[in-house]
């Protein structure tokens, strides 16, 4: 598209001469003589460059590039000064007033058409700057606002993953204290049956429910204080994993062999979400397994994060037991967060358990 040039200018020569010759060059050129019919013209349509003399009657040269450099909608149109090569003209106050470079009559033709295309050349690099300026301002609000819902999200994800958390363990406190319930239940029901027939087996199923009653109560500990507390506040993941490990040590004897690799760093959510399925695949296997080697493994690649758990215990068959053992809200946890739990288990083969986690790249 052909730049649009205004010329400004009493001499009716001049006009002409110099319309005719940026015509033949493709540009598509206005004329006017007076500053006040400039003014008029560029506010109808503003065009991409004005050459504009300096000595006029009425409103000079100095008074039209002020009045448009005053005004938001026309200050970016570049101005260059015509004066005649013997009049005295000021060269500062044209700057000053926003002119951006001026020609001398009689022209020099290439000179002119120089200056003329240097010109638009810097208002079209102006124009796509501040094109790519709005653009990039509105791809920032943009951004801003993605972030925000982002952040929401996040927050509302860790909302609902506690809750869900907090849903399984107590599921869990119902599973596990029933079935001590149940058995303790049992054991007082014998004693008191043989309370008068038979007082030392009687004595005998009243310690075992004093001992099912003990594990109740620990149950019901340990999982009011996994609903109350956060495992990766204040300490790493590395360490948070670390304490597991000490803590199925204690209980018995065996130290699992772990193998951490966390390169890619992930979401808090997977996280909490793969200690937890750690924490309770070692209590199946301190509980059940009656295993004598057990191996964590953690690692994580640019897509996801993989959890392995395995024990050479007494195993049980895992089709049957889809839903035994917590293994029904460790395959929860991992589905909650879009992954997914395998686990592969036969009678004296141990236990293999599997997890894959999208990594949720974290904060």
């Amino acid at each position: 598209m052909a730049s649009d040039i205004l010329i400004v200018d009493d001499q009716l020569d001049n006009l002409h001469l110099l319309s005719d010759l940026l015509t033949q060059q493709g540009y598509e050129v206005r004329t006017v003589t007076r500053g006040s019919a400039a003014l008029m013209g560029v506010e109808a349509q503003l065009p991409d460059l004005i050459l504009l003399d300096i000595f006029m009657p009425e409103m000079n040269g100095y008074e039209v590039c002020q009045r448009l450099k005053d005004n938001s909608k026309t200050r970016e149109i570049p101005v260059i000064f015509i004066s005649a090569l013997n009049e005295v003209f000021d060269k500062v106050k044209a700057f000053t007033v926003g002119g951006v470079d001026y020609v001398t009559k009689p022209f020099q033709i290439e000179e002119v058409f120089a200056r003329i295309e240097t010109q638009l050349s810097l208002r079209r690099m102006q124009v796509q700057l501040q094109a790519q300026n709005t653009c990039l301002q509105q791809t920032e609000r943009e951004l801003e606002a993605a972030l925000a819902q982002s952040r929401s999200l996040n927050q509302r994800v860790e909302e609902m993953t506690a809750i869900e958390e907090r849903n399984r363990i107590a599921r869990d406190i119902h599973d596990s204290l029933g079935h001590i319930l149940v058995a303790l239940n049992i054991q007082m029901g014998a004693a008191l049956s043989l309370w008068s027939s038979s007082p030392q087996e009687s004595y005998e199923f009243l310690a075992r429910a004093k001992t099912l009653g003990s594990e109740a109560l620990n149950a019901v500990r340990q999982s009011v204080s996994a609903i109350r507390s956060d495992p990766l506040e204040g300490p790493l993941f590395e360490r948070a994993i670390a304490s597991l490990v000490e803590n199925f040590h204690q209980s018995t004897g065996i130290t699992p062999e772990c193998i951490i690799d966390i390169s890619h760093p992930v979401h808090d959510a997977i996280n909490r979400a793969v200690y937890r399925l750690v924490q309770e695949g070692l209590t199946n296997i301190c509980k059940h397994a009656e295993a004598s080697a057990v191996q964590i493994r953690i690692q994580t690649t640019i897509d996801e994060l993989l959890l392995t758990l395995t024990d050479n215990g007494r195993g049980f068959c895992s089709d049957e037991t889809a839903t035994g053992y917590g293994l029904h809200g460790m395959k929860e946890r991992a589905i909650a967060l879009g992954g997914q739990l395998d686990i592969v288990s036969k009678p004296g083969s141990g236990c293999w358990i599997t997890a894959k986690l999208p990594r949720m790249e974290g904060v």
